[in-house]
């Protein structure tokens, strides 16, 4: 019974290895297709990362030069609304500047009449002297 138990171990241990060596093929040969998966999810994802860095600066750029855009159009105009601002205030001040003259031309005619009535007003002030004296 000793050789018969002994066979019956040296089986077993045939067995064991074997399982052991096809578990390892199996080990290797399922390993595989992880590996080429993997390998292809991170080629996969760097280029959609490289795919949404590109995107996200095309669309950036895009946005900033839309503002750039806008920026260029309040400039022109904010420009616009000064140059008509800048027209009034000089006409008003060529409208002030006329009224000006005319007044000062006013008070030049008025000056005049005023000092050509003035020499009457002394001789009527010399004559209510004279006649108050005698």
């Amino acid at each position: 019974m000793g050789k018969l138990k002994s066979y019956q171990e040296q089986l077993q241990d045939i067995v064991e290895k074997g399982i052991n060596a096809a578990e390892e093929q199996q080990k290797k040969l399922a390993e595989k297709p992880f590996e080429y998966a993997e390998k292809f999810e991170a080629e996969v994802r760097e280029y959609s990362v490289k795919n949404l860095r590109e995107r996200y600066n095309g669309y950036s750029d895009n946005l900033f030069g839309q503002l750039r855009s806008l920026n260029s159009r309040f400039g022109n105009f904010a420009a616009e609304l000064v140059a008509k601002l800048e027209k009034e205030a000089a006409e008003g001040a060529d409208a002030v500047s006329e009224v000006a003259e005319d007044v000062a031309e006013a008070a030049q005619d008025a000056k005049k009449a005023v000092a050509g009535k003035k020499p009457a007003r002394k001789a009527k002030a010399s004559a209510k002297k004279t006649a108050a004296s005698a």
